[in-house]
C-alpha cells in the first residue's frame, strides 16, 4: 500500500495543517477534557502537591528575569510560577479561568504578604483587551495551552509580550502514567503535545528555542487516597472495578518513606519542554 506521500509527491513542510492536525490529536486523546468548575475543585490539593515540585525551580532557572520586568502568567492556576516570579520582578498579571485556582493563590499571596499580583478571572478564549490588559515584558503559559486553537492563542501571547514568551509544554506521555492505562485495560491516546507547538509556531514564522525539562520518575502523596485521587484525574469516568484495579497499580509500584509518605514510581519519568522566543 502505498504512502499518502508517494501519492502525492509534491507535498511539502507548507501543505501540512497543523490547525487541524491539533483538532485531530484533541478529539482522539484518551484523558477528559477539564472545565473550569473541575479545576476550582481540584485547586486546594493541586496547589500544594506542585508547591513541593522540583518543577517550579526548574522553570524559573530558565527565564531572563529582571527586577523591572512584567510578567503575564496565563493560566496561572493556583499560583504555581506566579507566587515566586512575584518575588523577582516589578509585577505579575495572573489569569486563569478557574475562579477556585486564583482564589488559592490570593490566599497563598495574601498568607506571604505578597502584594503585585493581580489576578484576572479570564480564558484564553476571552478578549483579553475588555479587562485592559497591558502588554507585559515576558508572557508565560506553563502546562496551560490545552485549547482548541493553538494558533490563536500563540499569536494572542505574541502580541502581550514586550521582550519574551515562554511556554512549558508537555511531552507524551507527560502529565500521564501510561502503565496505569494499561492497568486498567483501556487504550492510551496522548493527545498533542509539544511537538505540535513547535511546528505551530514555524507555520507562523516564530522560530523559537527548546529546551527539556526532566523531573524524577518519583512522586510523593501524603497517602493512597491522594495517590488515588491524582490518578483518577486521569481518566474519563472509571468503574468500581477500573479503580480497584487502579488502586492495586499504585500500591505494586509505590512504596513508603520515611516520613510516612506513599512513594509511587512511573516507567516513563515526567518531561516538559520550555519553549521561547525573543519578540523584540
Amino acid at each position: 500500500m502505498r504512502s499518502q506521500l508517494t501519492m502525492h509527491p509534491k507535498i511539502t513542510y507548507r501543505d501540512i495543517d497543523w490547525h487541524l492536525l491539533w483538532q485531530n490529536a484533541r478529539e482522539q486523546k484518551s484523558w477528559a477534557p477539564k472545565g473550569p468548575e473541575d479545576w476550582d475543585k481540584k485547586a486546594p490539593s493541586f496547589a500544594k502537591r506542585n508547591s513541593e515540585s522540583p518543577f517550579v525551580d526548574l522553570v524559573l532557572q530558565r527565564l531572563p528575569l529582571q527586577k523591572h520586568y512584567t510578567v503575564l502568567d496565563a493560566g496561572s492556576g493556583p499560583g504555581t510560577l506566579s507566587i515566586p516570579l512575584a518575588k523577582q520582578v516589578q509585577s505579575v498579571t495572573a489569569l486563569d479561568y478557574s475562579k477556585g485556582m486564583l482564589d488559592a493563590l490570593e490566599t497563598e499571596a495574601e498568607k506571604q504578604k505578597i502584594t503585585n499580583i493581580t489576578t484576572i478571572h479570564s480564558s484564553w478564549e476571552d478578549d483579553w483587551g475588555t479587562f485592559s490588559l497591558p502588554v507585559h515584558d515576558i508572557c508565560i503559559a506553563s502546562r496551560s495551552l490545552s485549547v482548541a486553537n493553538l494558533k490563536a492563542a500563540l499569536g494572542k501571547l505574541n502580541r502581550y509580550s514586550r521582550k519574551y514568551v515562554f511556554i512549558v509544554d508537555r511531552i507524551s506521555p507527560t502529565p500521564f502514567d501510561r502503565g496505569a492505562f494499561t492497568a486498567v485495560n483501556r487504550p492510551f491516546r496522548s493527545g498533542p503535545d509539544y511537538i505540535y507547538t513547535i511546528n505551530t509556531l514555524y507555520s507562523i514564522g516564530i522560530h523559537c528555542f527548546v529546551d527539556i525539562i526532566s523531573l524524577p520518575p518519583e512522586t510523593a502523596y501524603a497517602d493512597i487516597q491522594a495517590a488515588m485521587e491524582s490518578y483518577c484525574w486521569m481518566f474519563k469516568e472509571l468503574t468500581t472495578t477500573e479503580e480497584d484495579t487502579l488502586r492495586e497499580y499504585i500500591l505494586r509500584n509505590s512504596h513508603d518513606s520515611n516520613d510516612g509518605k506513599l512513594i509511587v514510581k512511573r516507567a516513563n519519568p515526567p518531561r516538559w519542554a520550555v519553549i521561547s522566543w525573543a519578540t523584540e
